[in-house]
């Protein structure tokens, strides 16, 4: 998968300190310039569908169960990679210092009709919702919180990243 960006948080002063890797996949789902989001109460920020993929799925099938769980989708079709996004930030807890993270993007299609929700304790606590909103919109929201918001997500950078990229390569269009 092509590289999209390789990022090093501003904290990471040694990049052979104690890594580990974390592999997601992350879903691009498009009406026009609509594009499915979740949104985080917790951090007021919005962020691509997707999460973790676990040690015995390909990163298509952790695409498809993190959209099933994040949006209720029982149907992704027409999946086609985009990119690979990969980060280096700090961690805060025992026996690693950093995280790379590994975000692996996929342009895909779902159900017009949303079921139920299987979000993690951690997603319900931190206010995740699926939401279908303008790509402008939200990247207007998400680079106010990276201005104004002290309680903002590590992800948001990254968040930003891709939906500017996804207007320029997905809609050839300039924001």
């Amino acid at each position: 998968m092509k590289l999209l960006k390789s990022a090093v948080h501003p904290e990471i002063r040694d990049l052979s300190a104690p890594t580990f890797t974390r592999k997601a996949a992350r879903a691009i789902v498009l009406k026009g310039e609509d594009i499915l989001l979740l949104y985080t109460q917790r951090y007021h920020d919005y962020t691509l569908l997707g999460g973790g993929i676990d040690d015995c799925e390909t990163h298509v099938e952790g695409l498809i169960r993190e959209l099933r769980e994040e949006t209720g989708a029982h149907s992704v079709t027409n999946i086609k990679e985009f990119g690979l996004y990969e980060e280096f930030r700090p961690w805060h807890k025992s026996d690693f210092d950093i995280v790379h993270m590994e975000s692996y993007c996929f342009v895909c299609d779902i159900d017009s009709e949303l079921l139920t929700t299987k979000l993690e304790p951690h997603e319900i606590q931190n206010g995740m919702t699926p939401v279908w909103i303008n790509i402008f919109d939200a990247i207007k929201h998400n680079e106010e919180t990276l201005a104004s918001n002290p309680k903002k997500g590590l992800s948001i950078v990254r968040e930003t990243f891709l939906l500017k990229l996804i207007v320029k390569q997905l809609l050839g269009l300039q924001n």
